[in-house]
């Protein structure tokens, strides 16, 4: 498609953008249409998928034929399945009719499923044998029937993720995405955004007779660099409250700031360039850079762990003997200042009391054999030491010949 057909399009249907991802998928959409293939619109909420669907019918043989738009998400479980392929009456309470459901009125036309990964499972299935053979019962009936639909259909969720938790049956997967087409989000269309900002300012001042804002070249920047998790959506929301609320006209970018939301770590991105394209040189060298910190942290960290874990097991064969609390003996790199006169006085009082901790430790060993009934594997683990130590400890102090 060249320029000038493509520029007739985005009028036909109020498309205002010139990204090249934007461009590609209409493009893939006309080329695409005048086949019977199943399409599958991947994008986030509130890109504009809704209008794919609508480019493929209007330019396929199907074009004079009925068109549906039905939100998947929207219909409860227990009434997709008569909404989308009809019911014979009195299957269920308030059946008091039959009804041919969408795939019945639709015969010859276009169905565009919007939100399909909400889908049932069982609804699922029988999608797949739409697509498969164009057959399906009614909900409460055994006589098969026929349609010639074309299906279109959108999602915003990632349905690899979907297909691996269980959620959406690959089968069916791969049968709607015959032809994928990716819907850009509004943060990767550059210009774009300014261009569609200028539109809804318009729309706007137009319908309620009000002076039409404009943005300075400092806010300019700032809407260019915003991440837009609500897409065009969001977009447009953001435009029409400042239209209304904002007293100035002009809008600056500490009025701009008022609007949009100010948190920094789910909103801002780095630098887009102005033609659309992005590149990701800046995030790759600062994850590089997070990522080599990281490794040196934890190889740290692990050297600290196995020079503690040694000094602790030290400690504890040390503690039979001395009985002294495990942070006291364990041994640092530098001495403790002394810094007060009460700090004095408890290093002299540790020191004098280290005379006569042999008898202690030899009191602990017995103590803990006494309420172990000499089950000398219990006691050395009640004491925190191995079983070869506590053997060395008790042929030191002469147990063994009690």
């Amino acid at each position: 498609m060249n320029t000038s057909e493509l520029q007739k399009l985005k009028q036909r249907y109020n498309i205002v953008g010139n990204s090249n991802d934007l461009n590609r998928a209409l493009d893939v959409a006309i080329q695409v249409a005048p086949t019977d293939l199943s399409v599958l619109i991947v994008g986030e909420s509130g890109v504009g998928k809704e209008i794919i669907p609508r480019v493929i019918h209007d330019n396929s043989p199907r074009r004079r034929e009925k068109y549906f738009a039905i939100n998947c998400g929207s219909i409860p479980e227990g009434t997709i399945d008569s909404e989308l392929f009809g019911h014979e009456k009195g299957s269920f309470t308030g059946a008091i009719g039959d009804s041919e459901g969408y795939f019945g009125v639709a015969n010859k036309g276009t169905i565009f499923l919007d939100e399909v990964g909400e889908l049932p499972l069982a609804t699922q299935a029988r999608l797949l044998r739409v697509l498969e053979t164009g057959e399906y019962i009614r909900v409460g009936g055994t006589k098969v029937m026929k349609t010639d639909v074309r299906i279109v259909a959108a999602t915003n969720i990632n349905m690899q993720k979907a297909i691996s938790e269980g959620r959406f049956r690959e089968d069916l997967y791969y049968r709607l995405n015959t032809i994928p087409i990716q819907m850009p989000p509004l943060r990767e269309r550059g210009e774009d955004i300014i261009l569609l900002f200028r539109l809804f300012a318009m729309q706007m001042a137009e319908k309620y007779r009000l002076p039409r804002i404009t943005l300075t070249d400092e806010a300019k920047e700032i809407m260019l660099h915003y991440k837009w998790p609500g897409n065009v959506r969001q977009l447009k929301n953001i435009t029409e409250q400042m239209s209304v609320l904002s007293k100035e006209r002009i809008i600056t970018p500490e009025l701009l700031r008022h609007f949009i939301p100010q948190d920094t770590e789910s909103t801002m991105l780095t630098t887009i360039s102005h033609n659309g394209s992005h590149s990701y040189e800046n995030e790759r060298e600062i994850l590089y850079k997070i990522l080599y910190e990281l490794r040196g942290n934890v190889s740290d960290l692990k050297r600290d762990m196995n020079s503690l874990r040694k000094q602790l097991e030290e400690a504890r064969e040390r503690q039979v003997i001395t009985s002294q609390p495990v942070s006291a003996v364990i041994k640092s790199d530098t001495p403790r200042p002394v810094t007060t006169v009460q700090d004095a006085e408890a290093e002299e009082i540790s020191d004098l009391e280290t005379l006569n901790l042999g008898d202690i430790g030899r009191q602990m060993i017995e103590k803990a054999l006494d309420r172990n009934n000499g089950n000398r594997k219990k006691a050395a683990q009640e004491l925190g030491i191995s079983d070869r130590t506590l053997y060395r400890r008790i042929k030191q102090f002469g147990l063994d010949k009690k």
